[in-house]
């Protein structure tokens, strides 16, 4: 790691002679894979973007130049060389690196990107910025081909491609992958575009490129092979300068490709191949295997994992399975995140009622809307903190019209490592507030079976919220039944203080109880809340608690609040849930006991507020 070590910022980097380059390319993958397998996280792309990396950031005056990373899930290299090398170590950890892009953490991290095709939208607003200011500067986004079939991407080639004086460049990082395999009649124009030798041997080295005495043969090669093969790209209609395809790991391409780039003005499109895994051939064969990885040997590579409690999207992807089996009209939608969402052996079994429509959850959300209006039952499967991406069509596509589109919405509440950016912290807010909408959060697996089949049932639209990784370990019926619609259960009698627990929360508010002798209500439905058990409770109880793995403002113990209010119900209430803020990355146990959602906390939190000093020992009942 000799030459790595000499590198603590990019201008370091930029002191290196060009022969160097390729050395420095290999030290980074290897400290990369062992890093990573260290600490756990994504590992595949961020193989496949270090020769990219140091690239843009040899040839352009970084930070003074912008790069915004798509995804940010592809920034560890970009890490590694802007001076945070020594902190990797603490990659996704409370208090240490995060796994994405963040403006707090470096002036080179110039976007906070986690979400996917925001990048060309944010460097055009930096590049009209610099032309408003008179400053000369670059901004570049770095864009995978997953990305670009996002709606969003496309509207700011839209607007990006009419500023003929706008020092932009969008490098396409095309390594035929996303999360899941890639889908879409955009990756098969990709691959068309690819697949064309004549085109791609005049294009492969960038435009001007070639030694002075090939340059106008070259130039006649490329317009008899763009008129031959791809008669006008679709990003030169967009107005900009396409270049490429070239080798994405080739420094000797890239360099001065890049070089050249930086002396034209206008919108400029760079089409770079490269390989997820690039380097590692256990991460080249599986390239979502180790997409997002635990920590591992790399020597070994990734062990299965012992058998361990079931995860909700397990449960998830197990229910809709049996679903299917017994309702033809069933159909399963994802954007892009078959893996994460449980969705592999549903599309084994039932691949022609299996859509993953790509990186473009509005469309999604609307895509479900439309099968419901034909009679069939769309399951749109969607991390809670990506639904946020379709609200307007979740009110006016589907809930206005009272469509029965049920959502399976993962990762709700505190996600872990990942950190606030897919934080699932919102839904419940976001959703209650809905006309005709349900809102479902289960205490357990077999819960979130029910909950499912309710939903589904259900006609009109209806969502389940459930956490990521395992619950407590519950026995799971095979049978598809539902519960009663707006009706909570008591899990635990008690005298003073009646607790009551939304969805993950329950595990938590039983053990606090058992301290405090409370009862404690699974009230199941955020909407419609059961506003017969809150009355019954408050008549009971000298205090009322609710708790949520949620935003508190707007959130199940405000619906609480609200109903309390409409009864004419005066009664002390402590909401507890998430705090107005973000919370970062970290263990999620210690995130949770941060904000006082343990055990510990609720009980600490409930004796603080009611003065309640002496342990109630009341048996359940």
């Amino acid at each position: 790691m000799k030459l790595l070590e000499t590198i603590n910022q990019p201008a370091d980097l930029r002191k290196l002679p060009r022969t160097q380059l390729t050395p420095l390319a290999q030290e980074l993958r290897q400290y990369l894979l062992d890093s990573v397998s260290k600490t756990g996280g994504h590992l595949s792309s961020n193989l496949g973007t270090v020769e990219l990396t140091i690239a843009l950031h040899y040839v352009f005056d970084t930070p003074h130049d912008r790069i915004v990373w798509d995804v940010g899930h592809q920034t560890y290299s970009h890490k590694i060389l802007t001076g945070r090398r020594e902190r990797m170590p603490t990659l996704r950890q409370l208090n240490g690196l995060s796994g994405f892009p963040k403006r707090d953490e470096s002036e080179y991290d110039t976007f906070g990107t986690a979400h996917s095709s925001t990048s060309i939208s944010a460097a055009l607003g930096m590049a009209q910025a610099a032309k408003i200011k008179g400053e000369k500067r670059k901004a570049i986004a770095v864009i995978g081909d997953g990305s670009m079939t996002a709606g969003m991407a496309f509207e700011a080639l839209n607007n990006a491609g009419v500023e003929e004086d706008c020092d932009l460049l969008v490098v396409l990082n095309d390594n035929d992958m996303s999360i899941s395999p890639p889908v879409g009649a955009l990756n098969r124009y990709l691959a068309r575009l690819m697949s064309g030798q004549f085109y791609a041997a005049a294009k492969n080295v960038g435009k001007s490129v070639l030694p002075a005495p090939m340059l106008e043969l070259a130039k006649k090669l490329e317009e008899h092979a763009k008129g031959m093969v791809v008669p006008a790209t679709m990003f030169e209609e967009f107005g900009f300068n396409y270049i490429g395809p070239i080798d994405g790991h080739d420094l000797d391409s890239l360099i001065p490709t890049l070089e050249n780039i930086r002396k034209l003005k206008g919108p400029q499109f760079l089409h770079v191949v490269t390989r997820k895994g690039q380097g590692y051939k256990l991460a080249e064969a599986e390239p979502i295997l180790y997409h997002g990885t635990g920590k591992f040997n790399p020597s070994e590579g990734i062990k299965p994992a012992k058998a361990g409690k079931i995860t909700y999207t397990e449960v998830f992807g197990n229910w809709l399975c049996d679903m299917a089996a017994s309702d033809k009209r069933l159909v399963g939608i994802t954007p892009a995140m078959r893996e994460g969402s449980g969705m592999v052996r549903f599309h084994q079994e039932y691949p022609e009622r299996y859509f993953d429509v790509g990186i473009a959850e509005q469309h999604s959300v609307t895509f479900g809307a439309g099968l419901a209006t034909e009679g069939m039952k769309p399951v749109v499967a969607i991390y809670s903190t990506f639904l946020q991406r379709g609200y307007d069509q979740l009110i006016h596509d589907v809930a206005l019209q009272n469509l029965d589109v049920t959502f399976a919405l993962d990762r709700a509440g505190i996600v872990g490592a990942d950190g606030a950016t897919h934080a699932g912290n919102y839904d419940m807010a976001y959703l209650r507030c809905i006309p005709n909408m349900v809102v479902m959060a289960p205490s357990d697996e077999n819960e979130c079976r029910s909950m499912l089949t309710t939903a589904y049932h259900y006609p009109g639209p209806a969502a389940v919220r459930y956490p990521r990784g395992a619950g407590v370990g519950a026995t799971i019926e095979t049978a598809l039944t539902s519960i009663e619609i707006g009706k909570g259960v008591v899990r635990r009698q008690g005298k003073g203080v009646a607790i009551l627990a939304f969805g993950a929360m329950v595990a938590p508010s039983l053990a606090a109880a058992e301290e405090l002798g409370a009862s404690v209500a699974d009230m199941r439905f955020v909407k419609p809340l059961d506003v017969d058990l809150v009355k019954r409770l408050a008549q009971d109880h000298d205090y009322l608690v609710t708790v949520e793995e949620g935003c508190t403002m707007g959130g199940a113990g405000s619906a609480v609040a609200e109903a309390l209010a409409a009864e004419g119900i005066v009664k002390p209430l402590l909401i507890l849930g998430l705090p107005d803020r973000f919370i970062d990355h970290g263990d999620p146990g210690l995130l949770l006991a941060s904000v006082g959602l343990d055990a510990n906390g609720i009980g600490k939190s409930i004796r603080e507020r009611f003065g309640i000093k002496e342990t109630r020992l009341v048996a359940n009942s």
